[in-house]
């Protein structure tokens, strides 16, 4: 790469790492939620788990163009060695946080080789292979996971020694909610980087990144390693503040709601696995309200008319309302793709 091109390179990662107000508002909304929706908390910390499982799947779905169905393995994992390790070893969740996540980075780094044989519906099909083995591993070893019936007696410590988990969520959505964030910042520096350039390189061109240089193998391993270690973190958030863990955590329709959030929020600029989370949970949480039987229904419906809409034309009608509240002229409509 020539000193032209380092030039350019660099001053696109400086723009991209700049906070945009956007980003601002979102933490900070997170945050005053603490105190401003204080009946919500527990709705809250599942979102802020959830938001964080689907940041996971987006670093390699959105960033190394990866397809899984199985992601909800090492969501699943993390939140039984998490369960684990508070019944027979300690209750400190701090810990346990970190063995999760060390658990499910090995089991990522070992199952990324069968990942890097395939691609596409081959990818599909190991991903799932992989989550419904370790599911059927988890119901067989009712000694260790309490099989179908759970691992109950999952007792967490305050977080160092002083904050103690309430019933009402506060404690929990906090903790959630640093971890998170801290993980996000992780992420964001990671992707906006010559690394994360190269992956998504990758994803569009896998044969010219190779044949330019870049060592894909080991890129795609890297990243779906430390994915794997994000979705063994949400899980261990999720054992540690409910203090419970059933094979729900392990199972296929885990792995399919991370995916429809993502096509909700959108892939690849991280904040779309928390924004997919919190209209997929939100409608969860009022549909259900109303219509306990048919809940899925609508939802589902609301993905078909997404889907047939699409994003693009959504996003431009909203910046199209939008400018027209402020007296300013309508934005130019881009080419979509499959329009004629």
């Amino acid at each position: 790469m020539n000193p032209e091109h380092r030039r350019i390179a660099a001053k696109y990662l400086a723009d991209k790492w700049r906070w945009k107000p956007l980003e601002y508002v979102f933490w900070l909304a997170a945050l005053a939620a603490v105190w401003l929706l204080p009946s919500h908390h527990l709705i809250l910390n599942e979102i802020m788990i959830t938001g964080l499982f689907a940041m996971s799947l987006d670093l390699i779905l959105g960033y190394a163009g990866i397809a899984s169905l199985g992601h909800a393995a090492f969501f699943g994992l993390g939140a039984y060695t998490a369960g684990i390790f508070a019944i027979r070893v300690t209750g400190d969740p701090l810990l346990g946080l970190a063995l999760a996540g060390f658990a499910s980075a090995g089991l990522g780094f070992v199952t990324s080789f069968l990942v890097l044989r395939g691609v596409d519906l081959a990818r599909l099909m190991v991903t799932l292979g992989v989550a419904l083995v370790l599911g059927e591993i988890a119901n067989q070893l009712t000694w260790l996971t309490g099989g179908a019936d759970g691992l109950q007696g999952v007792t967490i410590a305050p977080i160092l020694g002083k904050f103690e988990f309430d019933i009402f969520g506060r404690t929990a959505y906090v903790y959630s909610l640093i971890v998170s964030f801290l993980l996000f910042l992780i992420a964001r520096r990671l992707v906006i980087s010559p690394f994360g350039l190269s992956l998504r390189t990758i994803r569009d061109n896998p044969l010219r990144a190779s044949a330019i240089g870049t060592p894909v193998d080991r890129r795609l391993i890297a990243i779906y390693t430390v994915a794997a270690a994000y979705a063994g973190i949400a899980g261990a958030l999720l054992a540690q503040t409910t203090q419970f863990v059933s094979l729900d955590v392990i199972a296929l329709h885990r792995s399919a709601d991370v995916l429809l959030m993502l096509v909700i929020g959108g892939t690849g600029y991280l904040y779309g696995g928390f924004v997919g989370a919190l209209i997929f949970k939100g409608l969860q949480d009022v549909i259900s309200s109303w219509t306990p039987q048919y809940w899925t229904f609508w939802i589902g419906l609301i993905l078909v008319i997404l889907v047939l809409i699409g994003r693009d034309r959504m996003n431009l009608a909203v910046a199209t309302g939008l400018a027209r509240l402020r007296g300013k002229p309508a934005p130019r409509p881009r080419t979509i793709v499959g329009d004629r």
